[in-house]
């Protein structure tokens, strides 16, 4: 526990070449047994070699501090070599005053930042001075990106991070990412999330009929246009999983994925971003459809010609092209890409590569 603090300000002696250094210190009387004394610290040097802050801590005697002369001879005689910062340092000057705070606890990432993952209450006072002192720290470790994870029941810390210069870079339901790039160089912080990744089923039985759906909301509600199933993929989900739940989801088909018979990429798709379309065959294990109430008006197996004929699917040239693969696939031998299970050096989690197997394999 703190048992007083003294604040004051040191000035060095004068020297035929005067530095302009001020040194702004604490004195924290804490052990009364080995009668020492921590001062943390603070220096801000405008010299040509010297022009990041500079703060530590030093234990001192208690008679060494008894008058201000003989701290300001002890200061003057031990910072005359460059202080390397500690991360236990809770006093510090911020706005050009002297200020106690405790420093924020963060894990360092993998390109040379950190990483904040706040989780406990903080009022946004608090946070600040614990933000600036963090941010003098992490200045003179020479670190670069520094991201900040706020959970939403911290939304009354956003405004201060953002008035310190950070940013938003993306946002969960349960959480606020910001970032903020401390180097004068130019900034690598990667863009967040590019892409939405969907998929179209192409889901054909042995009598040359293929699955489709009516939708119920969407650009196509109402028009009675015939679609195959899509839909997004979720979060941690496989390409090929989505593929098999989407289907069972609208029309309560079981599948077993076949390939990846091509893929789209568009841009400016939803919300600014760009669009990665799988276009998937599967092969149906049932066939008794049972669609889905809330989004779905109407399912069922359609003739292929019949499909093809309507005027949107002639008109448009991607559906024109998913049934030419499609039935390439059916009557030609197409090969498209088959996931393989594999794992990489970065991770032991299973992940599937998609390929022409087929052709491999030869």
């Amino acid at each position: 526990m703190i048992r007083h603090i003294s604040l004051f300000s040191i000035k060095p002696k004068p020297k035929p070449k005067p530095r302009n250094n001020n040194f702004f210190g604490v004195l924290d009387f804490k052990n009364s047994i080995t009668k020492t004394t921590t001062l943390s610290f603070i220096s801000s040097s405008s010299s040509a070699n010297q022009n990041k802050p500079l703060f530590g801590v030093f234990s001192i005697s208690s008679a060494a501090v008894n008058k201000v002369g003989a701290a300001r001879h002890f200061i003057t005689r031990s910072m005359s070599t460059p202080i390397s910062s500690t991360s236990g340092v809770e006093q510090v000057l911020v706005d050009n005053g002297p200020l106690q705070a405790q420093l924020l606890t963060a894990v360092d990432d993998d390109h040379g930042g950190v990483i904040v993952d706040l989780k406990e209450p903080m009022n946004s006072h608090d946070f600040t001075s614990s933000l600036k002192a963090s941010m003098l720290n992490w200045r003179q470790q020479g670190k670069k990106g520094v991201w900040i994870k706020l959970p939403i029941e911290l939304v009354n810390l956003v405004e201060a991070a953002v008035k310190e210069g950070f940013w938003y870079h993306h946002a969960e339901p349960k959480y606020l990412m910001l970032v903020y790039w401390i180097p004068v160089t130019g900034n690598t912080v990667p863009a967040n999330a590019t892409h939405r990744v969907a998929i179209g089923a192409f889901v054909m039985n042995d009598k040359r009929e293929v699955l489709v759906v009516q939708e119920k909301s969407g650009k196509f509600r109402g028009t009675g246009l015939w679609k195959f199933p899509t839909g997004v993929v979720d979060e941690g989900e496989d390409i090929c999983k989505g593929a098999m739940r989407e289907v069972k989801e609208e029309t309560g088909i079981d599948t077993e994925f076949v390939e990846v018979l091509a893929f789209r990429q568009s841009h400016k798709s939803f919300f600014d971003k760009s669009d990665l379309f799988f276009v998937c065959m599967l092969r149906p294990l049932s066939f008794d459809i049972q669609k889905q109430e809330l989004e779905i008006e109407a399912a069922e197996w359609m003739p292929i010609e019949v499909y093809a004929a309507q005027p949107f699917v002639q008109s448009h040239g991607l559906l024109k092209y998913i049934i030419d693969v499609g039935l390439a696939k059916v009557d030609k031998g197409y090969a498209g890409f088959s996931p393989v299970p594999t794992t990489s050096t970065f991770s032991n989690e299973k992940s599937f590569l998609y390929l022409n197997s087929q052709d491999l394999d030869k």
